[in-house]
């Protein structure tokens, strides 16, 4: 035998790598213990074992953290709170080109300023304000949207306001000394199909374990939204499956500034005034807490004015519903008058115009062809708009098993012969006026508040076009077109009648 291998043999023995020998006698222990590829290896894997195990308790543990010191919240662009954080957002961030060079003009000029000597608090508190301003300008959003803002003056006229608002992308800021990362993630391949855009998601991590934080900033932001509102009438009108906000809010109205004839406007104040008043009433009864009102009557008579009008003078707000809007099915009808916003009224107007008023033409349109049903069987109710609401489905959305409650309904219409007596019933309609043209009484009105230095003048103007019919509308207009002159209204009132 070779006397190098038994000497290799030995010095494994005695490395204590011989239980690898024994059992495996062709297999020479030396080989392991004096090979350094092997040592290497074991090395390697050893301290790939140990940085794996490293790692995973390093994501534990920053997982734990996260959970003991951050707290998140996620507010999807189709929550109606996505708009009040989205403007919140925007008033915590005032975006600034020219702020880093007015914070190093600050630096330059509170440096030369302080006295050697004077290392004590004003040099602190120069300091501190100057590190404040820097982390400031350090976190100011660098990927920036527009947003447009337009403002109704008491003319008429509308102003546009222009701001930076934090775009897509991560951003920091600091409320009540917390910081609080905004990551605005906008989807690409994501589409609201109402309107067609995109989907976004803003998530507030705030660096905070109390998340009371989030319900201080929600209650914050939906009072500055409520601000922008006050004194305002909001306009919101049906877009596919949810209610939108239709321009910017309208000043309210002057329930005084639409002339109707006597006592008619005080009674339907009245009314809805009580409704408003005794849901309890209601409740105790068993009584569907709802009410629908109808203003018929020509064309001009100031229907949809005063509902306006009214809105504001009940501090409502308008959801204006147009049933001939393509899309539109029966459930969607019902789910939009489910959810219309709180402290509103759901304006139905034309609602003549919404369906077909003659039975027999309809019958007519829908006679048979050679194999049909015949006409005897065709549904008369199932009445066929531009969208796809049926006569019934509406009926039932107004007073059916499955209508809501905590609701005010106003419909109008030129020609109330053309209504349905079903659509027109008591738990439907509830109440009904006639608003017709001008009277006498109304006549005088208007002109004493287009001319008050020349009311005395009224009688003189109702002479003039006594006997003759006239709506609202067309007085209002002749009035306009002679504000200054008085004189010249009723030398010209025969110019109403011209058109």
């Amino acid at each position: 035998m070779n006397p190098g291998l038994i000497d290799l043999t030995q010095q494994a023995g005695a490395a204590g790598l011989g239980g690898v020998a024994g059992a495996n006698p062709s297999i020479p222990s030396g080989i392991f213990a004096g090979n350094p590829y092997f040592s290497a290896g074991f090395g390697l894997l050893g301290v790939g074992a140990g940085l794996a195990v490293l790692r995973q308790g390093a994501k534990r543990a920053a997982a734990l953290t996260r959970r003991q010191l951050l707290v998140t919240l996620e507010i999807p662009s189709r929550d109606k709170s996505y708009q009040w954080i989205l403007s919140w957002i925007s008033k915590q961030q005032k975006y600034s080109p020219d702020l880093n060079k007015t914070i190093a003009n600050e630096a330059s000029t509170n440096i030369h300023n302080a006295s050697k000597n004077d290392l004590g608090s004003g040099w602190r508190n120069k300091w501190n304000r100057f590190v404040e301003r820097k982390v400031a300008a350090a976190v100011m959003p660098r990927q920036l949207a527009v947003q447009t803002d337009f403002k109704q003056h008491d003319n008429g006229n509308l102003s546009a306001d222009y701001s930076f608002v934090s775009g897509p992308g991560k951003h920091l800021l600091k409320y009540k000394n917390c910081w609080i990362q905004v990551d605005r993630v906008r989807e690409t391949k994501m589409l609201d199909l109402v309107n067609g855009a995109p989907w976004e998601t803003i998530t507030l991590t705030a660096l905070n374990r109390d998340r009371a934080i989030f319900k201080s900033i929600l209650e914050e932001s939906h009072r500055a939204a409520i601000m922008q509102q006050e004194g305002k009438t909001v306009i919101y009108n049906s877009v596919g499956p949810e209610w939108r906000q239709f321009g910017p809010p309208r000043k309210k109205r002057n329930i005084n500034s639409v002339v109707l004839d006597k006592n008619i406007a005080e009674d339907i104040v009245k009314d809805v005034t009580e409704f408003i008043n005794n849901s309890k009433w209601y409740d105790e009864r068993g009584i569907p807490y709802r009410r629908g009102y109808l203003l018929y009557g020509p064309p001009g008579t100031g229907k949809t004015s005063f509902i306006q009008a009214l809105a504001g003078e009940l501090g409502y707000n308008i959801c204006i519903l147009n049933l001939s809007e393509r899309g539109h099915t029966d459930d969607r009808l019902n789910h939009l008058l489910t959810i219309a916003p709180e402290r509103s009224i759901t304006l139905l107007e034309d609602i003549d115009a919404a369906f077909p008023h003659d039975r027999a033409s309809i019958a007519a349109d829908s006679a048979p062809s050679a194999g049909s049903a015949p006409p005897s069987l065709v549904n008369p109710s199932m009445y066929s708009s531009r969208s796809q609401i049926t006569f019934s489905g509406l009926l039932n959305a107004l007073d059916g098993v499955s209508s809501s409650e905590e609701r005010i309904v106003f419909m109008t219409t030129n020609h109330i012969e053309h209504l349905d007596k079903a659509l027109i019933r008591p738990g439907r309609v509830d109440y009904k006026v006639f608003l017709g043209n001008a009277t006498d009484h109304q006549i005088k009105i208007m002109f004493s508040k287009f001319y008050p230095n020349d009311s005395h003048l009224a009688d003189v103007f109702v002479d003039k076009i006594k006997s003759r019919t006239v709506s609202t509308a067309q007085l209002q207009g002749h009035f306009v077109v002679y504000k200054h002159s008085p004189q010249e209204a009723i030398s010209n009132a025969d110019s109403i009648f011209s058109t």
